[in-house]
């Protein structure tokens, strides 16, 4: 009796392709989860640029960063000095009680903090873990 040649993958071959998908996903999956933080912190970066946009004409009109509205920790939002309100600042992760200032008195100097963890923004629970700087020079760090 004549045998028709069947073809198909035999067990050592499918198991080389389950071991390479897995080798994949295992790569994948952490530059993913990267590239969503990236994505979702950059919101806070654009903020972040309005906010050293309004203080360069505040301290082009003043000679100074600080009003008496900015003591280190308050609000950018405070006192409506810097034309920037908090719905300017609300996004989809971070709203306006993510962002303080800090400098001195005098300051011709300044940081602005936002921190995720203080986010009241519709998805704010997604970016509880990321914090970005920026100060005078506009240097962008992370927290």
């Amino acid at each position: 009796m004549l045998r028709k040649n069947q073809g198909g993958f035999t067990l050592v071959e499918l198991m080389i392709v389950v071991i390479i998908v897995g080798i994949l996903a295992a790569v994948a999956i952490p530059m993913y989860q990267g590239a969503t933080e990236r994505a979702k912190a950059s919101e806070a970066v654009a903020a972040l640029g309005t906010i050293r946009g309004a203080l360069r004409v505040y301290y082009a009109e003043h000679g100074t960063y600080v009003h008496a509205s900015f003591t280190d920790g308050a609000l950018v939002t405070n006192g409506s000095v810097l034309d920037v309100s908090v719905n300017d600042l609300l996004g989809r992760y971070f709203s306006g009680a993510c962002y303080t200032f800090s400098g001195a008195p005098d300051a011709t100097t300044y940081t602005i903090e936002c921190d995720g963890a203080l986010s009241a923004a519709p998805y704010g629970t997604e970016v509880a873990t990321i914090i970005r700087f920026i100060d005078h020079n506009g240097t962008i760090t992370n927290g």
